[in-house]
């Protein structure tokens, strides 16, 4: 059975987040205001459905999807790109793979104790986030 990812969790941590952006082409005014944001994930779980609800001040994004299914996603507000995206288990990992305009574009979420950790990546450029259960 794959670790419940269910709850809120607030961000503790942001490594190399501006890189990241600038590897996916956000423009700079966007990318000072992404940066200095503290996002909340709200991730809710009900068999192989899923909703990631990442929020903040500035903009909220919602992923709703099934586990090995693909789908087209709209990531307008994010990098105003759309791509085929694929969110399976790998292990205790949650493995998303994003094809589209970005090579090597996707991430992995997993948890440890109370903490849930997210890998952004894209073009070879990776972000790490934490985040503390609420």
């Amino acid at each position: 059975m794959p670790v419940d990812l269910n709850g809120y969790w607030k961000m503790t941590s942001n490594d190399n987040f501006e890189e990241y952006m600038k590897a996916l082409d956000v423009n700079v005014a966007i990318r000072k205001i992404a940066n200095l944001l503290k996002t909340d994930k709200d991730i809710s779980v009900d068999g192989d459905h899923m909703v990631i609800k990442t929020l903040s001040t500035f903009k909220n994004y919602n992923m709703d999807f099934h586990v090995d299914k693909e789908f087209e996603e709209d990531l307008s507000g994010v990098d105003d790109r759309k791509c085929m995206t694929t969110v399976s288990w790998e292990g205790d990992k949650l493995v998303c793979v994003q094809k589209g305009e970005k090579e090597g574009r996707g991430w992995t979420h997993w948890v440890e104790g109370d903490r849930l950790y997210l890998e952004l990546r894209v073009c070879g450029v990776v972000c790490k986030q934490a985040f503390q259960k609420t």
